[in-house]
């Protein structure tokens, strides 16, 4: 998914050289649980709006997977099938029909919402319309291809997506109509912007005041300066145990305000059973020793990097921007997440172990497939050439530590480019939205970034097409406000191509990667790792590629 917020990381000097990477449990290891119990969360602040719609943040998109369902969904398993579409509040994956244009889908029969009513047709149809009416921040990217679509997008409060989703009550079936194929549109749908909510849920942000979903599981209470309350939905009957199995504890509990060190000690002592933010540098050593059975590593299909703003100066020259990728010293800022255990250095867009991946980083002493080290000489060319040496550059940080030591790290190097650069750090939970707004002239930042689904469309397209950036907007992924109508073409001709010939637009997605490393709208810093940390009675810890760990998988002892 996704920046879905952000894994916050781990400081300098210290690795978890004593663990391994842990082999992924499958589903079907959950058959011997034990249900009942409640399950005991952590994480140092709250991750902002409940209304999943809206909440575009890791943190939450793991809860909201167990809260809401959509038409289909990712497979609920801990190997690589964890990728693989399933149907889950319809009966089964539609073939696409008219050259990939029309989708059929059939609502599963009996399946009520936590507030006891039945789930429609109506609700999936007013559903769409109110992603787009309460202007969710993926609807001009992940959903504009849906007939009606563009009005929507011109005129959030009238959206009708007239011609483009259609129901047919009793036939119990929604026909899905889009103006051009779109290879990756069941995988769009499978995230929980996507998610079918009543018809009657409110046209606004719903804040901190829960939306009946179809999940096992329902929010009992929510106060972001403490707790968000989990229990199980009364009306939830187990439909299809890939899609949405049902869930092992009879509470999940998160609780939000420890700090890092007094997380760790509380899921080490089993006072609480796992927690969100990585642990500290400071406690790693003893991680990876003495409690290295309760602590798995996984690769994640993500990135950290620095958004430059394309349209305000200095970054609104490519050569400034080009010169940042040549001057940073990636392996560096591995160190300060942590280590060659928890990150690798990156130059390019799409991460490795990703669909048209192909090694590549042109901002290294020597080009080629992998960053070897920085290129100063370069760099500080291009600047001189630019002549904006002397201009005054605020970098905006989150408030955490490694976000925070990140840009002290980058203040430096571009202060030995020749500008006067300050770095301010805000609230991680108001950050992400901060940056992507235009009113806040925001010209350098540090920001992570997770895939919400399988395909290049989501890492490229997402973030680096006209579409994507919305000016005024706190919901405009597209940070660095990068807008090149000829890459934009480039991406509509790799979407063709996945249909016509997935080899081939593969390989056209490998060269939009390309073209967008080398335009340099971002500095792609780092590929991490996310390290997670389980009490000594969690059991059945499951970790999915799309998912992360699958909370209702896991039961306690």
């Amino acid at each position: 998914m996704r920046s879905r917020k952000v894994l916050s990381a781990m400081m300098a000097g210290v690795g978890l050289a004593g663990l391994m990477l842990m082999a992924p449990v499958t589903g079907a290891a959950a058959q011997e649980g034990k249900v009942g119990g409640t399950l005991k969360l952590l994480a140092n602040a709250a991750a902002g709006t409940i209304d999943p719609h809206i909440n575009y943040t890791l943190q939450y998109f793991q809860i909201n997977y167990i809260l809401y369902d959509g038409l289909v969904t990712f497979r609920k398993t801990g190997d690589k099938t964890g990728f693989e579409v399933v149907a889950d509040l319809a009966e089964s994956l539609p073939k696409p029909e008219d050259g990939g244009k029309k989708y059929v889908f059939t609502l599963r029969k009996g399946i009520k919402f936590a507030d006891g009513s039945d789930l429609t047709t109506a609700d999936v149809v007013a559903s769409f319309q109110r992603m787009f009416k309460i202007s969710g921040p993926t609807t001009g990217t992940l959903y504009n291809g849906i007939v009606g679509a563009d009005k929507c997008l011109k005129t959030p409060a009238t959206c009708t997506l007239e011609g483009g989703v259609v129901a047919d009550e009793a036939a119990s079936t929604v026909t899905f109509n889009l103006v051009a194929p779109d290879p990756d549109f069941l995988q769009k749908i499978s995230i929980p912007h996507a998610a079918i909510l009543p018809a009657e849920a409110p046209l606004k942000d719903s804040g901190t005041v829960p939306i009946p979903g179809t999940g096992p599981y329902m929010i009992a209470s929510y106060d972001p300066n403490s707790l968000l309350k989990m229990v199980r939905n009364p009306h939830f009957k187990e439909w299809s145990k890939e899609a949405q199995p049902a869930g092992y504890p009879d509470e999940i509990d998160y609780g939000f305000g420890l700090t890092d060190e007094a997380a760790v000690t509380a899921v080490e002592n089993g006072q609480a059973d796992w927690m969100f933010d990585p642990p500290p540098a400071d406690r790693l050593a003893e991680l990876g020793t003495k409690y290295a059975k309760q602590v798995s590593v996984h690769p994640l299909t993500a990135m950290w990097y620095a958004p430059m703003n394309t349209n305000l100066a200095p970054f609104n020259d490519i050569r400034v921007r080009q010169a940042v990728n040549y001057a940073i010293d990636r392996a560096a800022i591995v160190k300060l997440f942590g280590g060659s255990n928890l990150a690798q250095p990156s130059c390019q867009i799409l991460p490795p172990n990703f669909p048209s991946y192909a090694p590549y980083c042109p901002f290294s002493a020597n080009p080629g497939e992998k960053w070897s080290a920085p290129d100063l000489e370069k760099a500080k060319a291009l600047i001189a050439a630019s002549g904006t040496a002397g201009q005054e550059v605020t970098i905006i940080t989150e408030d955490t530590e490694v976000s925070k030591s990140i840009g002290v790290y980058l203040q430096d190097v571009l202060n030995g480019l020749g500008y006067k650069t300050s770095v301010k750090p805000i609230s991680q939970n108001i950050q992400f939205t901060y940056i992507q707004n235009t009113n806040n002239k925001v010209q350098i930042s540090i920001s992570q970034w997770f895939q919400d689904y399988p395909a290049p469309s989501d890492f490229l397209q997402v973030l680096f097409s006209c579409a994507s950036f919305t000016p005024g907007s706190d919901a405009s992924v597209n940070i660095s406000g990068f807008c090149d109508k000829s890459i934009d073409q480039k991406m509509a001709e790799a979407q063709t191509g996945m249909i016509a010939d997935p080899a081939k637009g593969a390989q056209l997605w490998t060269a939009v990667d390309k073209a967008v490393t080398d335009a340099a709208p971002v500095a792609v810093l780092f590929t991490p790792k996310r390290v997670d940390l389980i009490s000594p009675r969690l059991k059945n810890f499951v970790f999915s590629p799309q998912f992360y760990w699958i909370m209702s998988q896991s039961w306690v002892e």
